[in-house]
C-alpha cells in the first residue's frame, strides 16, 4: 500500500471523525457558490438590482471568503485535536513528523476536494430554487438558471487555495507535543483556573458603559458613539469570558445552599474548567452570533420601513419652491407632460403656504388654506376639513403627533396680521410626508387666510412662505423616471455645504426604488451571511465537544458505574451543555438587543418607525433555531457517552 493509498483509506475508514470537518467545509463552499452564481448572473449586466452597484456585492463576497477561511481554519484545528491519539500511535510506530505533516496535508486535500465537488454540485442544484426566491424578492419577471464558467472557477480557486494554505499553516506552525501528551489527550493538560478580579470588574464595566451609550444614542451622537461602543463591547466581552464568568461561578460555589443542592455540584464545578479552557472560543462564538443577530435584525428593520413606506409617503411627487421661484412654471409643466406621456393618472393640488409668527411661542408657523387642503383630501378620499372663522387645526407630522396634539388647545394670534386663532383639533391622518410639513403647521379657514396680507416679520432674510405642488398618483411606484433632471439637480445641491436652489423635488417612486434595491441587496447578502455565522457559531461549540469526547465519555462512565440512572445522566448532560451553548448566544442576544434599542430610538426620531414587532419575530425565529440545534447536539452527545 502506497502512502497516498494510506491517506485515502484513512479518510474512508474514519468517516465519523472527518464528518464534522467535511460538513463545515461543504456548507462554506455551498453558500459561496450560490452567491457567486448570483453575482455572475447575466441579468446583473442589465441592472436587475436597480441602482445598487455591483461593488457592494463584491465586498459582501469578500467578507464571506474571509470568514469562510477563518471557519475552515478553526474546523481544521478541532479536527487535528480530535486525532491526537491517532497521531501519537503513528509517531510511536516510527512515522517521522515530516511524514505525519504530509499525511495531514494529503487527507486535508482529499476532504477539501470532495467538499468542493459536493458543495458546487449541491449549490448548482439549489441555485434554481434560490433564484426563484430572489425573483420574488426583487419582483422580477424571470431569473433563469444559467451555466457559466466564472462561478465554478472562482469557487474552486478560492477554496482549493484555502485548503492548501490552511493545511500547511496548521501543520507547520502547530507547537510540537510529546507522544505521551498526544496519547493522553487533554487529560494531563494543566488548567489554570485562576482569574483576576480586576479584569472581571473591567469586563462588566465596559459592557455596561457600552449599553448605556447605546441607550443614549441619538442622531447627533450616532457617529461618535458607534466608534466607541463596538470597542467597549468587544473588550468587555473578552474579559467577561476570561475572568468575569469564572468570578461569578466562584461566588456561586461559595454559596453552599445552592452549590451543594442535588446534582448541581458536578455541572457547576465543571463550568470552572470549561470557562477557562474555552474562554477564547466563547468570545469568538459571541461575536459571530452577534453579527448573525445584527444581520437578521437589520433585515427586519428594513422590512419594517419598506412595509410602512406607503403610509409614511402618501404622495407620489412633491414640488416645493419659493413664492418667486422662476423655474416653477417650467418644472410643473415638464412633470405634467411626463406623467401624461406615461399614461399615469394623477391629481394635482397647488398650495400657497404662508409663514406667520405665533404669539404663543414667538416662533414661525406655516399656515395652510382650508380649501387647498380639502382639494388634496378629496383625492385621498379622506374626510373634509370644516372650519369656522377663528378656528384652526393642527397638521400632524407623524403618527405619534396625532395623539400628542389631539388633546392640545392653543389660543394664538398671528402677529403680522393680528388674526386670532383657536386651535383645538388635529387632522386624524397623515396628509404630508414628515420631510415636507413643518413641526408647526396649521390649517385655517379661507376667510382668515385672506386676512394674511402682511408678510412674515423675517422677510426678506427669510422666505415669507412657499408654493407647494402635490401629485397624488395611485401607481406611484411607476414614477421613478418622472422629473429625473430636477431630481438630479436637487441631489447635487444637497452634496454642497449650502442648499441654494429656490425649489425642492421629491419622487416617492424613485426613492422607493432606491430603498427596494438596498433592501433586496441586504436581504440576499444578510440571509447568506447570517446562515454562515449561525452555523459557524454552533459548529465551533460542536467541534470543541467533539474534540474532548473521549475524555468526557470516561467521566460519564465513572458516574454510570457509581449507579447514576439514565434520566439523571440526561439531566447532567443538559446542565453540562446548556451554559456552553446558551451563555455565548445569550450574551450575543443582549448585545444585539441594545444595538437595536439605539436603532429604534434613531428611527423613531427620524421617520417615526417602529421595528419592535419585526425584531421580536426575527429574534424568536433565531432562538427557535438555536434551541433546536441544542437538542440535536444534545441527542448526539448523549448517544456518544452512552456507547
Amino acid at each position: 500500500m502506497t502512502f497516498h493509498q494510506f491517506a485515502y483509506r484513512n479518510v474512508v475508514r474514519n468517516i465519523r471523525i472527518y464528518a464534522a470537518f467535511f460538513m463545515a467545509s461543504f456548507f462554506s463552499v455551498f453558500v459561496f457558490f450560490i452567491y457567486s452564481m448570483l453575482v455572475f448572473h447575466p441579468k446583473i449586466e442589465n441592472g436587475f438590482l436597480g441602482t445598487v452597484p455591483i461593488f457592494w456585492m463584491v465586498i459582501a463576497e469578500i467578507i464571506l471568503v474571509l470568514f469562510s477561511w477563518f471557519f475552515i481554519f478553526y474546523s481544521m484545528k478541532a479536527f487535528l485535536e480530535a486525532r491526537t491519539r491517532e497521531f501519537a500511535i503513528l509517531l510511536h510506530l516510527g512515522m517521522e513528523r515530516r511524514q505525519l505533516s504530509k499525511l495531514v496535508f494529503l487527507e486535508t486535500i482529499i476532504i477539501g476536494t470532495i467538499s468542493i465537488m459536493f458543495g458546487i454540485l449541491f449549490g448548482y442544484a439549489f441555485s434554481k430554487f434560490f433564484f426563484m426566491i430572489v425573483r420574488e424578492i426583487l419582483m422580477l419577471d424571470d431569473l433563469p438558471l444559467y451555466f457559466s464558467w466564472e462561478p465554478f472557477v472562482l469557487t474552486i480557486a478560492v477554496y482549493l487555495s484555502a485548503f492548501i494554505f490552511i493545511s500547511l499553516f496548521s501543520v507547520h506552525f502547530a507547537p510540537e507535543r510529546k507522544i505521551i501528551d498526544l496519547m493522553t489527550g487533554s487529560k494531563n493538560v494543566h488548567v489554570n483556573v485562576l482569574y483576576m478580579k480586576r479584569k472581571a470588574i473591567i469586563g462588566i464595566v465596559f459592557i455596561m458603559v457600552g449599553y448605556i451609550l447605546a441607550l443614549l444614542t441619538t442622531r447627533t451622537t450616532l457617529f461618535t458613539f458607534t466608534m466607541f461602543i463596538p470597542i467597549l463591547i468587544t473588550i468587555g466581552t473578552y474579559y467577561f469570558f476570561s475572568d468575569t464568568a469564572q468570578f461569578i461561578v466562584d461566588r456561586v460555589k461559595n454559596k453552599k445552599q445552592v452549590y451543594w443542592k442535588k446534582s448541581r455540584m458536578l455541572p457547576i464545578a465543571e463550568q470552572t474548567f470549561i470557562l477557562k479552557n474555552n474562554g477564547k472560543m466563547f468570545f469568538v462564538v459571541t461575536l459571530v452570533s452577534t453579527l448573525a443577530f445584527l444581520s437578521v435584525g437589520l433585515l427586519a428593520a428594513l422590512s419594517s420601513y419598506t412595509s410602512q413606506y406607503d403610509t409614511l409617503n402618501p404622495l407620489g411627487l412633491i414640488y416645493k419652491g419659493h413664492i418667486n421661484n422662476p423655474y416653477e412654471d417650467e418644472h410643473i409643466a415638464s412633470i405634467v407632460s411626463e406623467l401624461e406621456e406615461k399614461g399615469l393618472s394623477y391629481h394635482l393640488t397647488s398650495f400657497t403656504v404662508l409663514k406667520q409668527t405665533s404669539s404663543t411661542t414667538g416662533y414661525g408657523v406655516e399656515v395652510f388654506k382650508e380649501s387647498d387642503v380639502n382639494n388634496l383630501l378629496f383625492s385621498y378620499g379622506y374626510p373634509m376639513v370644516r372650519l369656522s372663522q377663528g378656528q384652526g387645526m393642527f397638521i400632524p407630522y407623524s403618527e405619534d403627533a396625532i395623539n400628542d396634539l389631539s388633546e392640545k388647545v392653543v389660543h394664538t394670534v398671528l402677529l403680522e396680521n393680528n388674526v386670532s386663532i383657536k386651535i383645538d383639533q388635529v387632522y386624524p391622518k397623515l396628509i404630508f410626508p414628515s420631510s415636507i410639513v413643518g413641526l408647526n403647521s396649521i390649517i385655517i379657514s379661507d376667510e382668515d387666510f385672506k386676512k394674511l396680507i402682511h408678510p412674515y416679520n423675517g422677510f426678506p432674510e427669510f422666505e415669507p412662505g412657499y408654493h407647494l405642488f402635490t401629485f397624488d398618483i395611485p401607481q406611484w411606484i411607476e414614477t421613478k423616471e418622472i422629473g429625473l433632471p430636477i431630481q438630479q439637480k436637487v441631489a447635487q445641491e444637497y452634496l454642497k455645504d449650502d442648499y441654494l436652489l429656490p425649489y425642492y423635488f421629491e419622487n416617492a417612486g424613485l426613492n422607493y426604488s432606491y430603498l427596494l434595491s438596498a433592501y433586496s441587496l441586504f436581504t440576499l447578502v444578510g440571509l447568506l451571511v447570517a446562515a454562515v455565522f449561525l452555523l459557524a457559531a454552533g459548529s465551533f461549540i460542536y467541534f470543541k465537544l467533539h474534540t474532548n469526547l473521549d475524555s468526557e465519555k470516561r467521566k460519564f462512565d465513572v458516574l454510570k458505574r457509581m449507579g447514576i440512572s439514565d434520566g439523571e445522566l440526561k439531566k447532567l448532560v443538559t446542565k453540562y451543555l446548556f451554559p456552553q451553548f446558551f451563555l455565548p448566544w445569550g450574551v450575543a442576544l443582549i448585545h444585539s438587543l441594545f444595538a437595536f434599542i439605539a436603532l429604534q430610538n434613531i428611527l423613531e426620531n427620524i421617520a417615526n418607525i417602529s421595528i419592535v414587532k419585526e425584531l421580536v419575530l426575527a429574534f424568536g425565529f433565531l432562538i427557535a433555531i438555536q434551541v433546536t440545534y441544542f437538542y440535536l447536539i444534545r441527542w448526539r452527545y448523549i448517544a456518544h457517552v452512552r456507547d
